[in-house]
């Protein structure tokens, strides 16, 4: 008697997708990837790979387990606000916000009236408590889009002054003038690239002048015979002066004698300061704009405005970071080298590895050049691989032939994550090392 094709006892689709624990993938990670996970275990079992009667199971192992494609890390690169892997990260006060912020909210909507309100007016009022010295604040989606706003509502047409020191590429090859080029300004450079007096900039000046824009020279630092004219020069010149800061600072930090901050920037006469929101303040992807109330309002009302505006969730978290705890970047910044030294010497203790003395960076521009002193543990180079591929993946640094593991930027009480996925890295023919 001819048996049956073993074919025909593979579940319907249908039917597979009518199982409960498949029921409840939906609900998580949505039909079309149940599905794609069930016809992929129904090819493996027509071809004789798995049984029939484990077609649930293993669409239910290729099924993702998290809902995105980004993957968690432990930054142990001793890089506070390290740009390849999200920079600053959100506190837990600004991660709770984000979630109440994610069903329906009044971002722009009045519960007592019932009609349109300010967007995110209570963000915007955290960030002008932040920095008293401001008229105004508004807040668009990135440091580049708050810059290019300015100069786009201030100076369209005509002439933007610039020292040459100051004419500077940010990330991904992003260059100053042709951000300022798109907005419809002519860029006009004054001075030299190491030296460049308020002389330079008056004798630039005209009527065709829309604005002076001062960049702070972030990712790199000039020494030697060098001179600059300070906010506070400018101001004298009677042309509106946009100071982009860069990192976010909002008040003078002892630990960082040489990074701009915008409440000392407006306080020297700056028309508008513009900065980013994920660096030093240690919130999500912002582009903050502080300054003179007339200014800032010109800046909202125009067009351009809409299209850089900023979402809610985004809006949240930040109004969480003004008002919340300090958050992660701060600690980091500011981590207790005593407690530091400790934490490295149970891992190195725990791992087998050899503790040094480091150098962190505080990274996204900021402070160039400022070394944060701490301490790593130094263990063989290719040790650096398997701990990003382990199933916690750790980012380590790689100096001079070594994988250092610097344990300022994570978290004390993950700790115990770090030495599991270092011993696993450190057996190579342990799965997770693979």
């Amino acid at each position: 008697m001819a048996q049956s094709d073993p074919r025909r006892t593979v579940p319907r689709t249908d039917v597979l997708m009518a199982h409960p624990d498949l029921v409840a993938a939906v609900a998580r990670h949505g039909a079309a990837t149940v599905k794609t996970a069930v016809r992929s275990a129904q090819s493996r079992a027509r071809s004789g790979e798995i049984a029939a009667g484990d077609v649930v199971a293993a669409a239910r192992e290729a099924l993702p387990t998290r809902s995105t494609t980004l993957r968690p890390l432990l930054n142990a690169t001793g890089v506070v606000v390290h740009t390849n892997i999200g920079r600053a990260p959100l506190s837990d006060a600004a991660v709770d916000a984000v979630v109440a912020a994610a069903a329906y909210v009044d971002v722009e909507y009045d519960i007592a009236t019932g009609a349109r309100a300010r967007r995110g007016r209570g963000t915007l009022e955290a960030l002008r408590s932040a920095v008293p010295a401001a008229g105004d604040a508004l807040v668009v989606n990135n440091g580049a889009a708050a810059l290019v706003l300015a100069t786009t509502a201030l100076a369209a047409g005509q002439d933007v002054l610039v020292s040459r020191g100051e004419m500077v590429e940010i990330g991904d090859g992003f260059r100053l003038p042709d951000l300022v080029a798109s907005t419809g300004a002519r860029l006009r450079e004054v001075g030299t690239t190491n030296r460049t007096r308020l002389s330079d900039y008056a004798a630039a000046l005209g009527p065709d002048t829309g604005c002076i824009l001062k960049v702070h020279p972030s990712n790199f630092r000039v020494d030697g015979f060098t001179s600059a004219a300070s906010v506070r020069e400018l101001a004298t010149l009677g042309a509106p002066v946009v100071v982009d800061i860069g990192s976010g600072l909002l008040r003078p930090d002892p630990m960082l004698p040489d990074e701009p901050d915008a409440t000392t920037a407006l306080a020297d006469g700056a028309t508008v300061v513009t900065a980013s929101g994920d660096k030093l303040l240690g919130g999500p992807q912002a582009g903050l704009v502080l300054g003179e109330a007339a200014t800032v309002e010109r800046l909202r009302r125009h067009p351009l405005a809409r299209a850089v505006r900023v979402d809610k969730l985004t809006l949240a978290a930040l109004e969480a970071t003004l008002r919340g705890p300090a958050p992660p970047v701060a600690d980091y910044l500011h981590v207790d080298l005593d407690r530091l030294r400790s934490r490295t010497e149970r891992l190195a203790a725990a791992t087998g590895g050899e503790v040094v003395p480091v150098e962190g960076r505080v990274g996204g521009g900021g402070a160039p050049g400022l070394p944060l002193p701490g301490w790593a543990v130094a263990l063989p180079e290719d040790c650096a691989k398997r701990l990003r591929r382990g199933e916690t993946a750790v980012v380590a640094r790689v100096e001079r032939g070594r994988c250092l593991v610097d344990l300022r930027c994570v978290p004390p009480e993950r700790d115990a994550d770090v030495e599991r996925a270092v011993l696993a890295a450190r057996d190579v023919d342990h799965p997770s090392g693979a």
